[in-house]
């Protein structure tokens, strides 16, 4: 019989396991190391099925290959492109797709990519090897890499999708949906449903179509004409999605997301969004009466870094302002930033460098 699923690992456990780390002359985030020690022996004492420990062993594995991937690239910022593995070379999607990574890659963003044929090489060709990082799917029909990651060996091999999907989600500061099939729009509801419930910070997300196309036209008709009417989701959570057929637009879309915008970090119950330029006091005005529905309380205030920012020296050089956000209106910060962006007082000249 399974053991009960809270039984507690004895201390004496817990107190080798620190040892074992400590041997090995690891000195940071040893607490979470510990951490992720205590549930390998916790599944053990759960006496867990073998093939639950085989789907944790390899996920596990999985994440450690992708982000030592991904780890010398942490201060670049990347764009991933989705589309299908489906589409031919002489495509008008295919030119979509290496037009807007081309363009992309030559204002400094990394290109991620699934790594397979189609959509998937067509970004990665645009943006060249060395703009390129892939994460691509073992499938019985799809083994190997595209060429154009595969080159410098910037690509990490999963097993299973929803490993995949992480890391082709985490690490993107923008996102470029190119038409495709189920595992498409598989990927494009995640995003849209993470931006959503706020499980990630607010991105912009392009829906790429060829030029004249409707493929994306009818997915906003569907929302417009049978999602929200039937309430199961807002009038504007579509907002956050630009739909066009405009190389043009789509990189001007994921590069000025960043005109003004920098990134945010949550301390307690207090969001701090950090931007490259301080609003003046009129915008602030100007701002607190536009998205009062958004505050749990206060005002949104031009703040110095905070103890816990200075302590990580985490973007310090920045101005900042902080709020306490609604939690039940997260879904709708990206209105906030786009405001901020916006702003007179924001940088004229756009996005202009690696962060």
């Amino acid at each position: 019989m399974s053991r009960e699923p809270d039984t507690v690992i004895p201390g004496e456990v817990t107190a080798a396991l620190r040892e074992v780390i400590a041997t090995v002359g690891i000195t940071q985030n040893t607490d979470l190391i510990a951490r992720i020690l205590d549930t390998g022996i916790g599944l053990g004492m759960d006496e867990a099925d073998r093939l639950d420990l085989k789907i944790t062993t390899a996920a596990l594995g999985e994440m450690r290959n992708a982000f030592r991937l991904f780890a010398p690239y942490q201060n670049v910022s990347k764009v991933t492109i989705f589309g299908s593995a489906r589409t031919l070379a002489d495509d008008a999607l295919y030119r979509q797709a290496a037009r807007v990574a081309s363009v992309l890659a030559a204002q400094g963003w990394m290109v991620v990519t699934g790594a397979g044929p189609g959509i998937m090489q067509a970004a990665a060709e645009g943006a060249g090897p060395e703009n390129s990082l892939g994460v691509s799917i073992r499938l019985p029909f799809e083994e190997k890499p595209n060429a154009i990651v595969e080159a410098n060996a910037r690509n990490v091999a999963m097993k299973y999708f929803f490993t995949r999907k992480l890391m082709l989600v985490k690490e993107s500061r923008g996102f470029v949906c190119v038409p495709g099939g189920f595992g498409t729009l598989d990927e494009m509801f995640e995003l849209l449903t993470l931006q959503q419930t706020g499980k990630a910070e607010p991105v912009p997300i392009v829906l790429l179509d060829e030029p004249g196309g409707t493929f994306w036209a009818g997915l906003r008709r569907f929302v417009d004409e049978q999602l929200v009417p039937s309430g199961v989701v807002g009038a504007d959570d579509f907002d956050r999605v630009l739909v066009t057929d405009s190389v043009t637009e789509a990189a001007d879309e994921i590069t000025g997301f960043y005109r003004n915008y920098d990134s945010m970090r949550w301390v307690g119950g207090t969001l701090v969004l950090r931007l490259r330029a301080a609003p003046a006091d009129v915008e602030l005005d100007e701002l607190n009466t536009r998205f009062a529905d958004l505050l749990a309380s206060g005002r949104i205030e031009r703040t110095e870094p905070l103890r816990v920012e200075r302590a990580d020296d985490d973007r310090l050089d920045l101005p900042r302002v902080s709020l306490r956000l609604d939690q039940y209106r997260v879904g709708s910060l990206h209105h906030l930033i786009r405001a901020l962006n916006a702003l007179p007082s924001a940088p004229a000249d756009g996005w202009d460098r690696v962060t």
